[in-house]
Order: C-alpha cells, then sequence, then structure tokens
C-alpha cells in the first residue's frame, strides 16, 4: 500500500491508502473520489483526466500511449501533465503523488 493525495473539484485534498497494481481510476472509486470513468477503463474516453501536480512525479510514470494521447486530446483543461487515471497503475514509485480531479470533463460520448 502507497498513501495517494487525490484534489478534487472543490480543491479538497484526501489522502488515501492504495493497493499497488490498481490504476488511479479504481483507487478513487474504491475511495468515493468523484472522478467518472465513463467507458470503465477501457481507453475509450476522457473522463478520467488527471493533473499530475508535481513534474518530478509526471516523470516516474511510464510514458502515456498513442492511444491515450488521442483520448486526451479530448480532455477539457489539458495541460503538460495530465493522463488518464485508468492507465496510471500504482507502484512503490508513486508514493506520496498528488493528483487533482478537473472540475469539468467532456464525455465525447453524451456530448456528440
Amino acid at each position: 500500500m502507497v498513501k495517494i493525495n487525490f484534489i478534487d473539484t472543490d480543491g479538497q485534498t484526501k489522502t488515501v491508502d492504495a493497493a499497488i497494481g490498481l490504476s488511479l481510476l479504481e483507487i478513487a472509486h474504491k475511495n468515493k473520489i468523484d472522478l467518472e470513468g465513463a467507458c470503465e477503463g477501457s481507453l475509450a474516453c476522457s473522463t478520467c483526466h488527471v493533473i499530475i501536480t508535481e513534474q518530478g512525479f509526471y516523470d516516474k510514470l511510464p510514458p502515456a500511449s498513442e492511444a491515450e494521447e488521442d483520448m486526451l486530446d479530448l480532455a477539457f483543461g489539458l495541460t503538460h501533465t495530465s493522463r488518464l487515471g485508468c492507465q496510471i497503475i500504482v507502484t512503490e514509485e508513486l508514493e506520496g503523488i498528488t493528483v487533482k480531479v478537473p472540475s469539468v470533463t467532456r464525455n465525447m460520448m453524451v456530448d456528440k
């Protein structure tokens, strides 16, 4: 288990225990953090968009796949440290990471 910090849409920080091997999306759902994940982690939407608040942690992540980058292009409020929560798997290296849940998501499946 590692500690993960989520900053919710209201700016409140919630620190949770995260099991190694789960995605940030799964951790958020297990801890009742409002991170949508409309496609249930199948890399078909951008509603689990999160922002890694520290460049050092962002640099520890494996590079985004081309499919993830394509979905991120659809995310509202994209930053240079944006990733999809379903694609970030918790490892020991991520102990103490802080991720921000954007205040707005764009679900292309509904918005069309």
